[in-house]
């Protein structure tokens, strides 16, 4: 009985030194004193009493503990750690971090959070919203340049150089707009929700590109030199990164630059000798500059560094037109933007045209890792964010005005099934953009974060484009100028593997780099694991471990406890009686997050980054995470309507729902059994708490999509909105509008229709007969034949010649009737 007394003291001991976290000496005295008074309860209480005071004396004592901890601990680590490349050391170094980094260790600041300045347009990007972006939208036809151009119009080309969508991120003073992260997700999504195409070709200069390498990197004669014409549309930029046999694996491009002295300009210069062979470039064949990642080789030490032959990754900046630099084949990417290929055979170009200067040889892979962040942050998720929003407003009509079995196909329970995905997911791509453009304006090129974007962002595009694929069936596969979701289907590849392959993202860059960045102690202690010095490092390491002890323990003990009450309360000031319970969940997911990721780091060191399904659930755990407080964020920054709310609840519930998974997938996993199931009992003493969304929610969200609602309303406003009966979008729009207007008559009349109430066979003799009965007046029936006819039509597919070159004129056998009701 004592000695279970003596147990339960001490552990009770351990539990509040690491929860509250003591000092280092005051929890070696309190855990001492504690001993001593457990080995007077009882004799049999020194078992445990003896070790917890040697214990308090090693952590106590440098030497001891440098000794008995450190040393083993910094041998063991240093023989399990695998040497890194130059380009992984580079690549996990590279950008910053962000709230993500708050969520990762355990114990998110909702102060800071709260302080984080929610993204507004100015007026300046309102406006170009309103007017240029609006201009350009009504200029384009997705299926006359998918089907017949293969190419954007030359007015259109014309509009977007002029207008300056070439040089959104380009300063003032160089002549660009100088927008914010988020107008240019905004303005990309509102193109994209009219033309991917076009999309992608306003989105890449404002990426990814010379545009982005100059302005952080480039010298100042080379900005001058470039970005006026960049911002004015006079010069086209593309990138060359990926070569044939190195596409996600940059660091092996083949592609070469060797110092040596050549002929420019008349004169023997310093410079490079370059061979190149780069493919799926975009905007390489129409680009009038050329941007290349190479390896830079100075075998002669002309550089000054005699030592020193191999440099590492470059990049450098030419003109299209540079002798010898090959530009102009096209490759098809599925949607007709400029894409091809980039080559070059003994190319020399001077030094200076190394982007920056011949200071910045070698760090190119850096630079790139850092410019990635725009693409992955803002550009591909406002694609993926246009794609959501167009899907819930074309698909939620089309399930209002579809009808089967004399129901609408949105009220099978079946298909509110996946529409409640779509709407909910549509719902967290918009929080998501919100939250992530946020921490883009903040500054710096927070990776993981983009990583993120890209990753979650592009997933969630492709799954709601299948499950709208699934309900508009037929009307969706038959390709044609009234198909509003086929072109999107096809466009998806693009999103899924541009600016690295979406399994490279979730497996290895998400946890890779966020625990280089996000770990408050990891990123310093593998440098001194690795450092030459090793004396030095070594009492460096003796500080730093015992921190990162402290930070595990006060983790493992949070964890414990929240296991019992649900999670910290600790939220934002902004939350509400609906919000409050997710922080709760969200405190206590991320308390077990940071206890895991060290279980892992921990005992698997190296081997994590072979481990990528481990790893991959270790990014699903951290993302959906992160995704939960951007759904939070813009729940509490909107009007908070009940719609909204329902959105909000379906796709939080989603999103913590999928981290618990992640947790349970690992722990099943996890090839150390002891170390998984000792930690899962700590995180999950009472096992799952969260349970998968009900029906009874996924009903409600589906019955919603199917209306007008206050989350709809906004989404008309983040896309180009049309009610144009003759437009690919506004011929569902406007007959959805015109049945919310006339649906108590339509069923009236349909519900008796079917009953037999009227004679004749079609649907026009049946209003005559109705209006014969007096069960309708003739406005009521010139309404029914009107709408009658514009549903009919709106569910029609394009017909083709033998060829499929020419679309057929459609017939429409209620057209004649709609004609004469227009007449009364």
């Amino acid at each position: 009985m004592f000695f279970i007394l003596s147990l339960i003291i001490l552990f009770i001991t351990l539990w509040a030194i690491f929860y509250f976290e003591f000092s280092r000496t005051s929890g070696a005295i309190t855990l001492t004193v504690v001993s001593i008074l457990v080995a007077l309860i009882s004799p049999w209480s020194l078992i445990l009493g003896i070790p917890f005071i040697l214990i308090s004396l090693i952590v106590s004592i440098d030497a001891l503990r440098m000794k008995f901890i450190t040393q083993p601990a910094y041998k063991a680590l240093a023989n399990a750690m695998p040497t890194m490349s130059s380009t992984e050391r580079e690549a996990l170094d590279a950008g910053t971090s962000w709230w993500e980094k708050e969520l990762f260790m355990g114990a998110p600041d909702w102060k800071k959070f709260d302080q984080y300045p929610y993204p507004t347009l100015s007026e300046e990007e309102q406006s170009f919203i309103d007017h240029e972006v609006e201009q350009l939208c009504q200029m384009l036809d997705e299926w006359d340049i998918h089907h017949h151009r293969k190419d954007l119009p030359e007015e259109v080309w014309s509009f977007i150089k002029s207008k300056g969508f070439l040089g959104l991120i380009i300063p003032k003073e160089y002549g660009g707009k100088q927008f914010s992260s988020f107008a240019q997700s905004r303005i990309m999504s509102k193109i994209a929700s009219r033309s991917l195409t076009t999309a992608v070709s306003c989105m890449v200069p404002n990426s990814l590109g010379p545009g982005e390498l100059l302005l952080h990197y480039g010298t100042e004669d080379q900005k001058s030199r470039y970005l006026p014409g960049l911002a004015k549309g006079e010069e086209i930029p593309c990138f060359g990164l990926t070569s044939p046999e190195a596409g996600s694996d940059a660091g092996a491009i083949p592609d070469t630059g060797v110092v040596c002295y050549g002929q420019f300009e008349g004169q023997e210069v310093l410079g490079l000798k370059m061979n190149f062979s780069k493919r799926w470039i975009t905007l390489a064949p129409v680009a009038t500059v050329v941007g290349l990642a190479f390896k830079l080789y100075d075998l002669e030490g002309l550089l000054g560094d005699k030592n020193k032959t191999e440099y590492g990754i470059t990049c450098a900046l030419l003109p299209a037109d540079h002798e010898g630099v090959i530009v102009g084949a096209r490759h098809n990417p599925g949607s007709p933007f400029m894409n091809g290929t980039v080559d070059g055979k003994d190319v020399f170009i001077p030094l200076d045209w190394i982007i920056g200067g011949v200071e910045n040889a070698g760090k190119g892979w850096r630079m790139l890792m850092e410019c990635l962040a725009v693409g992955r942050g803002i550009s591909l998720p406002a694609l993926s964010t246009a794609a959501g929003e167009m899907c819930y407003l074309n698909v939620g009509a089309f399930a209002r005005v579809r009808q089967q079995f004399k129901i609408s196909v949105g009220k099978f329970e079946g298909v509110q099934e996946v529409s409640s995905d779509i709407a909910s997911d549509t719902y967290m791509l918009e929080a998501f953009r919100y939250l992530v453009t946020c921490g883009l304006n903040q500054g710096g090129k927070p990776a993981v974060m983009t990583a993120m974007a890209k990753y979650y962002a592009t997933e969630t595009m492709r799954k709601i484009v299948n499950h709208s694929m699934d309900i508009v069936g037929g009307r969706a596969i038959q390709m044609g100028p009234r198909n509003f979701l086929a072109l999107m289907y096809q466009a998806i590849p693009v999103s899924i593997t541009v600016e690295g392959a979406n399994i490279l993202s979730r497996s290895l860059m998400i946890f890779g780099q966020g625990s280089m960045r996000c770990h408050p102690y990891l990123f310093e202690e593998l440098q001194l694991l690795q450092a030459e010095n090793k004396d030095a490092a070594l009492k460096e390491f003796n500080d730093i471990l015992y921190k990162h002890l402290g930070y595990t323990f006060n983790r493992t003990a949070k964890s414990f406890a929240y296991g019992f009450i649900g999670g910290s309360t600790e939220g934002s000031v902004k939350a509400d009686d609906f919000s409050s319970p997710y922080y709760k969940t969200i405190n206590r997911l991320s308390a077990n997050f940071a206890l895991v990721a060290d279980m892992c780091l921990g005992l698997l060191a190296g081997d994590i980054k072979r481990k990528e399904m481990l790893s991959g659930r270790l990014a699903d755990m951290h993302s959906h995470l992160f995704i939960a407080t951007a759904i939070l964020k813009f729940y509490e920054n909107g009007q908070r309507t009940e719609a909204e709310q329902l959105h909000a609840k379906l796709a939080l519930e989603k999103a913590l729902y999928a981290s618990q998974e992640a947790f349970y997938g690992l722990f099943d996993n996890f090839p150390v059994k002891i170390a998984a199931s000792l930690v899962k009992l700590i995180c999950f003493p009472f096992g799952r708490p969260i349970t998968q969304p009900s029906d009874a929610l996924k009903l409600k969200l589906g019955e919603l999509i199917l209306q007008e609602n206050a989350f709809r309303d906004e989404l008309k406003k983040h896309v180009f909105y049309s009610t144009d009966p003759d437009d690919v979008n506004g011929r569902m729009e406007s007959t959805f509008q015109m049945l919310l207007q006339i649906e108590d008559l339509w069923n009236k009349f349909k519900k008796a229709e079917s009953k037999g109430q009227f004679t004749g066979l079609t649907f026009e003799e049946h209003i005559e007969s109705a209006l014969k009965e007096n069960f309708i007046t003739q406005a009521e029936a010139d309404q029914l034949l009107t709408y009658n006819a514009k549903r009919f039509d709106s569910m029609l597919t394009d017909v083709f010649d033998t060829e499929l070159n020419q679309s057929l004129e459609l017939e429409n056998p209620h057209a004649q009737a709609l004609s004469h009701s227009t007449q009364h």
